[in-house]
């Protein structure tokens, strides 16, 4: 671990942040993870843990570590512009609670991170800034929208990353890069300081190459925040591996989960993954949920409503890059047109629509109705089971531009990770393996309301099962 190198005086933090800027230099036109690097910032921060260090002072916990950070994340003093141009003259005068937690543990910011702008897709091609790559194979995807914090992990140019996952945006870019990530149970990390685009369904999170650092970065960056009332006192109970008895574990598999839209060549690696856990298990049974079914339209109405409330903001009156008219009027108009991508303006579009008179009870709030009913249905579940497993993603990564001109194709993407939003549950990717071309996939377990580092200690556990190891792209 970096941490006890340093205590040990095996290298410097400065060194670390060298290396890292130097890889990123040679690496980032390739894959075009980060939309901006600190250069600055990060070996000013590097020289300040060495000084600690010579002083014999104590270092965090995340001392030494570069850390990546996605585009909608804000960081006092520096842009943050959730790859909008709308947004991209915005510097933040405040640091998100999360970067304030990463600050006070001497982690390393070194760099903001492509996404899909206002986190709104499921590959990173809808950014100002162009598409990110897949590191293993870069004509295709890394994922969305947190593609660009995944592709930086699995291409090693960063060792920890946050993301932010509203449908699956932490989830897929991990299953997609053969990293670990992390969509916390809802209401565990602050929101503060992270741009909003549905407020009731997104979460920051961790991602990295293993669970071990994936439950270091979370129990930095949750708890209790004052000045966001989303988050709740309440504390997950940290587990660990050795805490986890895996002959007792209860796994259920949900039929629906399993059945149409998935490629075969995911549901192969799947149940060869059951296949490899099922004799150290307690037991994997079938479920049913027919609800299921209802979970991808309802998370859409839920989420293009509260997205239209959100961006209502962003006018280029007081928040937002102005083109100036002829008239206020003129003016919100035309520096709305200007400074949201297409995917963003259809989002809008269908939010306003389900919000309008007369047709809010037949949507926005039978939305909302489903929502409770499929919650209270993967509960009910959990209440017999430790855990719910599914792929991760139906398909393996598709190429560069492929979903860009079907946005209904493109929206069932999401279709395994949006239940955990809607349900506010835990739900974490592991790496599960490669189909064809270099093309990684991911498993998905989805816990029970805080079980957060459970869910952590159990990804580790299994990993050793099934022999998944760290593995960094070759670029």
């Amino acid at each position: 671990m970096i941490v006890e190198g340093l205590r040990n005086g095996d290298f410097t933090a400065e060194e670390i942040v060298e290396h890292y800027l130097e890889k990123i230099e040679r690496v980032n036109n390739t894959i075009n993870a980060y939309v901006r690097v600190y250069r600055d910032l990060a070996l000013s921060t590097a020289r300040r843990i060495d000084e600690k260090i010579k002083k014999g002072e104590e270092i965090g916990v995340l001392a030494g570590v570069p850390i990546a950070v996605k585009d909608n994340i804000l960081i006092r003093g520096l842009k943050a512009t959730a790859s909008s141009r709308i947004l991209e003259d915005f510097v933040s005068p405040y640091d998100a609670t999360v970067i304030s937690r990463i600050k006070r543990e001497d982690g390393i910011l070194i760099g903001h991170t492509n996404m899909d702008e206002f986190g709104m897709g499921s590959t990173t091609e809808f950014s100002i800034y162009g598409a990110t790559r897949n590191p293993w194979n870069t004509r295709h995807v890394a994922g969305g929208s947190s593609g660009g914090s995944a592709a930086a992990i699995a291409a090693d140019i960063a060792v920890l990353a946050l993301g932010s996952d509203t449908g699956g945006s932490i989830r897929c870019p991990a299953s997609y890069t053969y990293t670990y990530g992390l969509k916390p149970s809802y209401g565990t990390v602050s929101r503060r300081g992270l741009i909003a685009y549905a407020n009731s369904l997104e979460q920051i999170g961790p991602l990295a190459r293993s669970a071990s650092d994936l439950r270091l970065l979370y129990s930095v960056i949750s708890g209790k925040d004052p000045l966001d009332s989303t988050t709740i006192s309440s504390k997950p109970r940290i587990y660990t591996a050795s805490d986890i008895r895996v002959e007792k574990l209860r796994i259920a598999i949900a039929r629906e989960f399993v059945e149409e839209g998935i490629d075969n060549s995911v549901r192969k690696l799947f149940y060869e993954f059951l296949d490899k856990i099922s004799s150290e298990v307690a037991g994997i049974e079938e479920v049913s949920i027919p609800e299921l079914k209802y979970a991808l339209p309802a998370y859409y109405v839920i989420a293009m409503a509260e997205a239209q409330s959100n961006l209502a903001r962003y006018s280029g009156i007081i928040v937002g890059k102005r083109v100036t008219g002829n008239s206020w009027e003129n003016t919100i108009a035309s520096s709305r047109s200007a400074g949201f991508g297409k995917e963003v303006k259809r989002r809008m579009l269908l939010g306003a629509y389900v919000l309008m008179a007369g047709y809010k009870d037949k949507y926005y709030i039978k939305a909302l109705q489903v929502r409770r009913l499929i919650k209270n249905k993967i509960e009910h579940v959990l209440a017999k089971h430790d855990i719910l497993v599914c792929p991760t993603t139906p398909i393996p990564p598709p190429r560069i531009g492929e979903k860009l001109t079907d946005p209904l194709s493109l929206y069932m993407m999401d279709i395994l990770t949006v239940p955990a939003n809607l349900s506010g549950l835990p739900a974490l990717n592991m790496p599960l393996g490669f189909v064809s071309a270099k093309l990684p996939v991911g498993v998905q377990l989805i816990g029970k309301y805080l079980d957060d580092f459970y869910l952590i200690a159990v990804a580790e556990v299994l990993s050793k099962i099934t022999g998944i190891e760290s593995r960094v792209a070759e670029i």
